[in-house]
């Protein structure tokens, strides 16, 4: 069966996000005073074949740690559907 896999990947707390702080920055200059400690990272969406959701998410999560995501500087979260 194929299982669609939403992975979101986010610099880990307490290390610098240049993005962030750009983004919580600009929002405070639009008038979005209510806005903090934002974060940027990434969502990324796939398509896996396994037997089971706990499969997928296995399978996903091992991509996580080799490839989409640094184990260093990088949180990751996952959901499995379907």
């Amino acid at each position: 069966m194929t299982y669609r896999v939403h992975i979101r990947v986010v610099p880990r707390a307490g290390l610098l996000d240049p993005q962030g702080q750009a983004v919580e920055h600009a929002l405070a200059v639009l008038g979005f005073e209510g806005a903090g400690d934002v974060r940027v990272g990434r969502a990324i969406e796939l398509a896996i074949d396994a037997a089971s959701p706990e499969a997928a998410e296995a399978a996903a999560r091992k991509m996580c740690e080799r490839l989409l995501a640094n184990p260093v500087t990088e949180d990751f979260s996952l959901a499995v559907e379907g």
